[in-house]
């Protein structure tokens, strides 16, 4: 039996198996009792009922027999842990500091604030070991106006006061920040430019997915405004301005048009997407990956109103070098490919 997980985002933990050829048929419930480590049978149960249970990518019962080779995933839901966050000595890269705000460089890799699996190491135990007192939002995460995924790279603006928060929170709600990302994705990108729209909502097989609902009967309103910067034949890079801040926007937007984010593994860009079947393009493909591992996402340029003296702020932030040596190898290979 191969175990794929777990892996943990936000309050969900989600164990994929593959069963072996000499799986005797058993019931999921059981075959998940017998695979996860002190899980509950109420637990088990409970994410069945949650329609969070899927064998080969089909919600099932209880009683659903498993058998060789099948794609068994389940997400459990909890209550997230009631805890003390501690300061920690953990390096930053200040781009901007004032009295009222600060702006980050996040690198990749950096989990912006804790929860279930990250208790600790996080950008925000950093923000409080180097500044003091800083205001808490909505959710007790002190001075966090937004934020984005661990494995994205880029730029964040932090409120070091009561009314730099509120202020600025009121911005990202009103749409009048501005924040640009760059993206690698896979295809060539046919427009030059253009917007994606369809509301985003958590999807309804993979609980740590989010998925597009274009009749918007599900999720929230999201709108991705975009345009081509770099053609490299089987991947394009892509400059994003988001209208709106969703969970993995940018992400599921362009998996949504056919354009999944390059070696994004949570939503299958970690395949050979586009291309030939070579063995040598796969292999440079695969070499690609190793150089960055993690979906070539950066919040390169942040902008906002200064909370104080009404100044409009802009910041830009250079791509990190594992996006940077990528784009070189593709601007290398699509000279050699011509």
């Amino acid at each position: 039996m191969e175990e794929l997980g777990p892996e943990v985002e936000g309050n969900f933990e989600h164990y994929k198996f593959v069963a072996e050829s000499g799986q005797q048929p058993l019931r999921v419930d059981k075959f998940l009792m017998n695979f996860i480590m002190n899980v509950t049978r109420n637990k088990v149960q409970q994410a069945v009922k949650d329609g969070n249970v899927l064998v080969n990518e089909e919600v099932v019962k209880a009683n659903h027999k498993v058998k060789p080779g099948d794609v068994v995933r389940v997400v459990f839901e909890f209550a997230p842990r009631e805890t003390e966050i501690l300061p920690e000595d953990i390096p930053l890269d200040i781009v901007y500091e004032d009295a009222d705000v600060i702006v980050v460089n996040k690198p990749a890799g950096l989990v912006v604030h804790p929860g279930h699996g990250n208790y600790d190491g996080t950008m925000v135990n950093a923000l409080m070991h180097h500044f003091k007192n800083l205001p808490e939002n909505a959710d007790g995460r002190p001075g966090l106006v937004h934020r984005i995924d661990k494995d994205t790279s880029g730029l964040l603006v932090v409120a070091k006061t009561e009314h730099a928060l509120s202020h600025l929170a009121k911005q990202f709600h009103d749409k009048t920040s501005e924040r640009l990302y760059h993206a690698l994705v896979w295809g060539n990108v046919n427009n030059d430019e253009g917007t994606i729209e369809g509301n985003i909502g958590r999807n309804l097989k993979n609980r740590l997915q989010q998925d597009v609902f274009p009749e918007g009967d599900q999720g929230k309103p999201a709108v991705t405004h975009y345009k081509v910067i770099e053609r490299f034949t089987y991947v394009t890079l892509v400059e994003c301005k988001l209208e709106t801040g969703r969970t993995h926007q940018i992400r599921a937007h362009f998996k949504h048009i056919g354009h999944t984010l390059f070696n994004d593994e949570r939503y299958g860009g970690n395949a050979v997407l586009k291309g030939t079947t070579y063995t040598k393009y796969k292999q440079f493909v695969d070499n690609c990956f190793k150089l960055i591992p993690r979906q070539a996402l950066h919040a390169k340029t942040l902008g906002f109103e200064h909370p104080t003296t009404g100044e409009m702020m802009r910041f830009d932030s250079e791509i990190p070098e594992d996006l940077q040596q990528v784009l070189e190898k593709w601007r290398g290979y699509t000279l050699t490919s011509n």
